[in-house]
């Protein structure tokens, strides 16, 4: 058995398939993740996120240690709230892992995926003995994702005495009313809310938010969303074994001339010898799903692989994110049960607020 969320009971009392998510219990789906995929797109559903990892950075010189720890650079942060996107790399400019780092009224928060909390924390802390910095771990906080175009009218109507804060709130922005934080922050391509609220709170909230006719939706139904959306997942489209240049990443990256960051040689240098391959979206329209790892293609090329794929709830055909030789062009094939299929290359994201975007 893994670690088990504090709205673990409210899973398994919904019907909730449970499976393993990076050591923690987690569900599935609660029935149909096809119904829960397009209930985000549609109305609005919620995820309990509350595996996530939230470590609040504080000290006297927080500011320095992570414009040197992350690649982005928190001095764009100008406003309480404001919230940032990342890679954490190391020296070889691999990534460590992604995360948002949120400007608080005296320091700073960061929120780290779950499956790589231990290596995190380890990494952070050796950093951080170089500064005059404390990093607090904050596991007594729950986090629930609302997501969809009624997300955040719900959430209002179930928090109505926070409604005027969450209606102030701008895309990636979060802000605290006494130990709740609500952030304007998803991984789905929908609006939405993901909030920070007390364990002993959570399972009340959680349960409101169903009266207000929130769907509890599923890691099935989150994959779908977030690939749609064109976003990465941590050890399937990057990892230690690439960097941000190679991840469809390189818009997270600072490099401005007064700063240095782990891993900084690494990018310029890969920069100026060239970087191998890069990061895309394909599309097959035909019959057929995009899977992980199948073999991507590309004529007088080496070949590259699928690293996320799956058929689109949204656009009812497969997409997937793929790893290619940089010098590749508007097409390619990949390998299904033998055959090579032609598909379509595309920037990301597939879907944005419910509507196709690629092109």
């Amino acid at each position: 058995m893994g670690s088990k969320t504090v709205l673990h009971d409210e899973h398994q009392n919904s019907g909730a398939k449970i499976v393993d998510f990076g050591g923690w219990d987690m569900p599935l789906h609660y029935g149909s993740q096809i119904e829960e995929h397009h209930i985000v797109r549609q109305s609005a559903g919620m995820f309990d996120v509350s595996h996530m990892t939230i470590v609040d950075i504080q000290g006297a010189q927080s500011r320095e240690f992570l414009r040197y720890l992350l690649a982005n650079d928190v001095d764009k942060l100008k406003e309480t709230g404001k919230a940032l996107y990342s890679g954490m790399l190391d020296d070889n400019g691999g990534v460590i892992d992604d995360l948002i780092v949120y400007r608080m009224p005296q320091d700073y928060r960061v929120v780290v995926n779950c499956g790589t909390r231990e290596k995190d924390l380890a990494w952070m802390e050796k950093q951080a003995k170089s500064f005059d910095v404390e990093l607090n771990e904050r596991p007594e906080l729950a986090m629930i994702a609302i997501q969809g175009p009624e997300a955040i009218e719900k959430v209002k109507a179930v928090k109505a005495a926070q409604a005027e804060l969450i209606g102030r709130l701008s895309v990636f922005q979060g802000l605290e009313d006494s130990n709740w934080m609500f952030c304007r922050t998803g991984y789905t391509g929908e609006d939405g809310l993901e909030v920070l609220v007390p364990e002993a709170e959570a399972a009340a909230f959680w349960k409101a938010l169903v009266s207000e006719g929130v769907k509890p939706c599923g890691l099935g139904a989150r994959d779908t969303l977030r690939l749609e959306a064109g976003m990465n997942l941590y050890g399937s489209d990057m990892d230690e074994s690439v960097t941000p240049l190679q991840s469809a990443m390189a818009w997270t990256v600072s490099f401005t001339d007064d700063r240095d960051f782990i891993g900084k040689s690494a990018l310029v240098a890969q920069k100026e010898t060239g970087v191998p391959n890069k990061l895309v979206g394909l599309v097959l329209e035909a019959r057929g799903v995009l899977r992980g790892h199948q073999k991507v293609i590309v004529d007088g090329f080496d070949d590259g692989e699928i690293t996320s794929g799956t058929f689109s709830p949204t656009l009812g055909y497969s997409v997937a994110l793929a790893r290619v030789p940089s010098e590749t062009g508007d097409t390619c094939l990949v390998e299904m049960r033998g055959k090579q299929i032609p598909v379509q290359v595309v920037r990301p994201p597939f879907v944005r607020n419910g509507q196709k975007v690629y092109k």
